[in-house]
């Protein structure tokens, strides 16, 4: 039997390179096993690592880490008609229940039985060989690279949290967060017409997201929320539309008092548990606020996106690693270098 290495978080700041038992896994008749590419580093891997727990997601048992990932087609089950061996996919990392009310609404993502990878008690797709349902494995276009394959899951994230905040053409957004999912939310934003302002507190963060494509950037230097939005508002104009991916108390008030009255704002970053903000502000200016978790129906929305050439995934990647070198990978993506860190499982 063939073996199967991959990246096992063990326990908290305990993850090891390791093969995993049972080697190369057979697909079940509606799954299909993929040879694995590119894996993105998210920041829930590093997160995990480091803690162990993602609010009630606790590791409690090893687990394999990844969910942004592209792969090869290396066998299929006895069910799937669609894919056949030799196919590239994009693997949407989570799959539901099929029949609880918010799957049979099409919210699959507040499916209570969800199996996402990387999520505890799941493994993640980090390894050589991984086996997923083939109805969340997305066929590429020639044209499409892996990497652009394994980038439509944070991209997915963006198209979820645009779609509800309701982009329209001719707004102006903020993103509050130039890391790499306020990246893809600029991008998003872009393609979908807008003109978009985007803030961090690191400058070179801002140097990228401008190389990028954003309208304007916003050194934020002052914890004062209230005074920050004041400065971005006299800078760009109020938004229409805020997409606040940092989840940071100050962060989250500077994008709530820039939002215009009657805008909408769109909470994409996860911090604290609980913080405190402009509650009175936002009701006497009727600021629509909207939550998001992951994403449901976006994977086609994102590969459309980039299969068009609307949006450049490709320009997120800064360091590659293989996966031997997987450990140095996540070194890398704790100490906030780069922006996006891809590991090549069949490397």
């Amino acid at each position: 039997m063939s073996t199967n290495i991959g990246v096992i978080l063990k326990d908290v700041l305990d993850m090891k390179i390791e093969e995993l038992p049972g080697g190369v896994p057979q697909p079940e008749p509606d799954q299909v096993c993929l040879s694995m590419g590119p894996v993105g580093i998210c920041g829930s891997d590093v997160h995990y690592w480091q803690t162990g727990r993602i609010g009630d997601f606790i590791v409690k048992a090893p687990m394999v880490l990844g969910h942004e990932s592209a792969g090869t087609v290396c066998a299929i089950g006895g069910d799937v008609k669609h894919l056949q061996v030799g196919d590239r996919v994009a693997v949407e990392p989570g799959y539901p229940c099929y029949t609880c009310s918010a799957c049979l609404g099409g919210r699959y993502n507040l499916c209570p039985d969800m199996k996402f990878c990387a999520t505890p008690p799941y493994d993640g797709s980090l390894c050589q060989y991984y086996c997923h349902k083939a109805a969340f494995c997305f066929k590429l276009p020639d044209h499409v690279s892996l990497d652009e394959g394994a980038l439509l899951e944070p991209l997915s994230v963006a198209v979820h949290a645009c779609q509800r905040g309701k982009l329209s053409f001719g707004q102006k957004v903020l993103v509050c967060g130039a890391g790499p999912i306020g990246l893809v939310n600029m991008m998003v934003a872009k393609a979908g017409g807008a003109s978009v302002t985007i803030t961090d507190i690191s400058e070179s963060r801002l140097a990228k997201a401008k190389e990028m494509g954003a309208d304007a950037i916003f050194h934020v230097t002052s914890r004062d929320s209230r005074e920050t939005a004041e400065e971005i508002v006299n800078m760009s104009g109020y938004s229409d539309l805020t997409i606040e991916c940092t989840g940071v108390e100050s962060s989250i008030g500077t994008g709530l008092w820039a939002t215009k009255p009657g805008g909408s704002y769109v909470q994409v970053g996860y911090g604290k548990a609980e913080v405190n903000f402009p509650i009175v502000a936002v009701g006497i200016r009727e600021i629509d606020i909207y939550g998001i978790f992951r994403y449901a129906n976006c994977y086609p929305k994102a590969l459309a996106l980039v299969a068009s050439g609307a949006v450049n995934v490709k320009s997120l990647i800064t360091h590659r690693f293989p996966l031997k070198d997987a450990l140095k990978a996540f070194e890398l993506t704790k100490a906030g270098t780069g922006v996006k860190v891809i590991i090549d499982c069949d490397n």
